[in-house]
């Protein structure tokens, strides 16, 4: 058995066995600290993977989607964008309340989970890229993907090099491109790759959009206040954020809310970032999203919330929803095993900058240290 295989079996033995146990979700409270608001994050909903999804794990089927939509009804409180603006310190928010978010612009959420969310009473946020409706043009990650998929890494590091010169590592795997390479290059940087792998592809970027039909049309997110979504801002092209400069939140965050805002005909007052790293929330950007009107920011790392969340750092679970056991694993014992990590990693860089902390502070780190190896092999694969 493959490293990958053996983890997975691990993940889901796990999974199993903690959904078998009778009170499993008060055991789960023995895993972290409190748990406030449950956020999820879901993307493209389809039967099978395309060329520009495949190697991304953004898809989910429409029977998965649908029962994890029926899961999250059974055991959770689905909470409006509003609910957790009013009430984001958790005291007065039902328990287990759960907010459900979509992102990225694809047309399947409209078509698929859309439906299912309205006949099933859950209120969603969507976070759009308005670059790319109307199948315009192709957003940068599916085109990475359908580049590698049919023409494979060569031509991926033919424009990588063309973008940052012959000194560029080469990229094996496409995994590569989403964790390493991507986050790192300049937003001009970026757009030469891109450029260079349209030419290099010999693609037609307008007409292998319009073919594709990814995307939500301008009427379908108009239409969208019907299922009762609300509309959150994801940056007009779907960038990293950490080397954006004021020029660049202009162009990326006011455009794209102002764009969608005119659109859908409502106010836009959220924002997720791509990605979802926290490391691309600079105090630049954070400073300009409330200066905007933004009243929350979102990201996908899979922390368990605290009780006391701040609404400019609300953390979502970015879930595979396999089956209702792997799905709980995901939502409540991942999340505060993850929180726990976080915070024996705030403690540990606390002791480096202040020797004189107290004994008992310091002999509590290795103990939790010890905990979280013992559930590493689950934490990866998810």
């Amino acid at each position: 058995m493959s490293s990958r295989g053996f983890k997975q079996t691990v993940f889901d033995l796990a999974a199993r066995a903690f959904w078998a146990v009778p009170g499993r979700f008060a055991l789960a409270r023995m895993f972290g600290p409190s748990y406030g608001l449950r956020c999820v994050v879901f993307h493209n909903i389809s039967e099978t993977e395309s060329p520009f999804t495949k190697g991304m794990n953004v898809t989910i089927t429409p029977q998965r989607i649908e029962a994890a939509l029926k899961f999250i009804t059974r055991y959770y409180s689905p909470v409006r964008l509003q609910d957790v603006l009013t009430d984001c310190d958790g005291h007065g928010l039902p328990a287990r309340s759960m907010l459900v978010t979509f992102d990225d612009a694809y047309a399947s959420v409209v078509e698929s989970a859309a439906p299912l969310c309205r006949e099933l009473g859950v209120p969603a946020v969507f976070f759009v890229n308005a670059a790319f409706l109307d199948n315009r043009r192709l957003a940068p990650d599916n085109l990475i993907c359908y580049v590698a998929n049919t023409m494979g890494m060569r031509t991926i590091n033919a424009a990588a090099r063309v973008a940052r010169g012959d000194d560029q590592p080469e990229l094996k795997a496409l995994s590569e491109v989403f964790s390493n390479f991507f986050p790192r290059i300049s937003l001009a940087e970026r757009e030469v790759f891109l450029d260079a792998l349209l030419r290099l592809a010999a693609i037609d970027e307008g007409r292998m959009a319009q073919d594709s039909n990814l995307y939500l049309t301008s009427k379908q997110l108009s239409a969208l206040n019907s299922f009762n979504f609300e509309i959150g801002n994801h940056t007009y092209t779907h960038v990293h954020s950490r080397s954006l400069s004021d020029p660049d939140f202009v162009a990326q965050v006011d455009k794209n809310k102002a764009v969608l805002e005119s659109v859908a005909g409502v106010s836009v007052r959220s924002f997720s970032q791509p990605y979802g790293s926290s490391i691309d929330v600079t105090r630049e950007l954070a400073r300009h999203l409330k200066n905007s009107g933004h009243r929350a920011i979102f990201l996908s790392e899979s922390v368990a919330n605290s009780r006391h969340a701040d609404p400019f750092h609300l953390d979502r679970v970015s879930a595979r929803a396999a089956s209702d056991d792997t799905f709980f694993f995901e939502l409540e014992i991942l999340p505060r095993l993850r929180a726990i990590r976080n915070a024996v990693t705030r403690r540990s860089a606390a002791i480096r900058a202040n020797p004189t902390q107290s004994r008992a502070a310091r002999e509590s780190t290795p103990a939790v240290e010890t905990a979280l190896r013992a559930n590493d092999r689950s934490e990866k694969r998810a």
